[in-house]
């Protein structure tokens, strides 16, 4: 017997010390050290949060306009170049022998025009002369001191004179015209000797090098030589649901939409402005396609790269709490609320979006209420608190 009541005195013992409110009335713990904060009413961002892709703001695919060895390369593949730089040369011997030819081509029309020039201006003479004859015989003619036959003689020379000077303004006309065409052709000649230097025509950033230094190189080729990209500023590309298109619309009429974007949710985004609103909303994603334009003066942003990205529609008014302090329950997202006599108690929330670290409440708790950031493993209902 005396086993039986020892058994039974120690089952007493822990039954007794199982529960924290065996004593009537107070805890059996002490307070819970816990962390604070008042929710706070305060003015939030009403933002789009979606991803998108970066795209270089200009492209460029450099190819060659002439045809001819390519005997220099003057930048390294992965290299920043600037407008205008010299990027590629090719042989321009050729080039220069045809440019050559094409000026002594449009010498050797200047040389006969001159010559046609003289020979109109002594038909011209002839011509004067010969009519001042005609004249005269024709008054001799009329005293009767000239014969007819001279009067037609000086008449007849007088006609060959004027065809004459025909003849050689329409050769004047032929000169000058292959002189046009002489010059055209030594113009076209400058160019293509010009086209053996190949410029870069934005600032950008070169791609991998396609062609190197004694590789014949076709005249507008079907692979670039090297590709540029712009990347300074740079666009965005990111798509929204088409039931904000509206709300973006008349927003982007009032003024700039910003908008945030980064490749890694902890990095400091990148701040832009929206540009672009595509016409047509895409039937097979129900999505409207938008672009964004980015400074990108440090280079982080890069064509190609998977970016989040926030579209900033308006402000509101609204409920926050630190994000520390929402828990997740099987019912659903729950802070704890800190009551006046210090004990908690879990209250269901209906939370909103989370901007910078905070969390829009709205439906559950109101601003001025106390809600725990920290130290909520510890806490049941009802249990009393105390400030860490």
């Amino acid at each position: 017997m005396t086993r039986i009541h020892a058994i039974l005195t120690v089952s007493l013992l822990i039954s007794g010390c199982s529960s924290p409110h065996a004593q009537s009335g107070s805890p059996a713990f002490p307070p819970t050290p816990v962390a604070t904060v008042q929710a706070v009413e305060e003015s939030v961002p009403i933002q789009i949060r979606t991803v998108g892709t970066a795209e270089a703001y200009t492209t460029v695919e450099m190819k060659s306009q002439v045809g001819g060895p390519l005997v220099k390369v003057n930048f390294t593949e992965g290299a920043n170049v600037s407008q205008g730089d010299l990027l590629f040369e090719i042989d321009p011997l050729p080039f220069r022998e045809a440019l050559r030819q094409a000026e002594a081509a449009v010498a050797k029309d200047q040389a006969q025009l001159r010559v046609a020039e003289a020979n109109l201006a002594r038909s011209q003479a002839q011509l004067k002369n010969a009519k001042a004859d005609a004249t005269r015989f024709e008054q001799l003619s009329k005293e009767g001191i000239s014969t007819r036959q001279q009067e037609d003689q000086v008449r007849t020379a007088a006609e060959v004179a004027e065809h004459s000077v025909r003849a050689d303004d329409a050769s004047i006309e032929t000169i000058r015209a292959a002189l046009e065409a002489d010059r055209a052709a030594a113009e076209q000649a400058k160019l293509n000797l010009a086209y053996t230097q190949i410029h870069a025509p934005i600032s950008g950033r070169a791609g991998n090098l396609l062609v190197h230094p004694g590789n014949l190189i076709k005249a507008n080729g079907d692979n670039p030589m090297v590709v540029l990209n712009q990347i300074r500023p740079i666009f965005v590309n990111f798509g929204v649901p088409e039931r904000y298109l509206n709300e973006i619309l008349q927003q982007q009429s009032r003024r700039k939409l910003s908008v945030a974007a980064s490749a890694e949710k902890d990095t400091a985004p990148a701040n832009g402005t929206l540009k672009v609103i595509d016409n047509t909303v895409d039937p097979n994603t129900g999505t409207i396609r938008l672009k964004a334009v980015f400074d990108n003066t440090d280079g982080r942003l890069w064509p190609g790269q998977f970016l989040n990205v926030v579209l900033t529609l308006d402000t509101q008014t609204a409920t926050t709490v630190p994000s520390e302090a929402i828990q997740v329950g099987q019912q659903g997202s729950f802070v704890y609320a800190v009551k006046a006599d210090q004990t908690v108690e879990p209250r269901p929330v209906q939370v909103g979006q989370t901007i910078s670290g905070k969390v829009i409440i709205e439906k559950g708790i109101a601003a001025g209420e106390t809600v725990v950031t920290d130290g909520q493993s510890r806490l049941f209902p009802g249990a009393k608190v105390s400030l860490k």
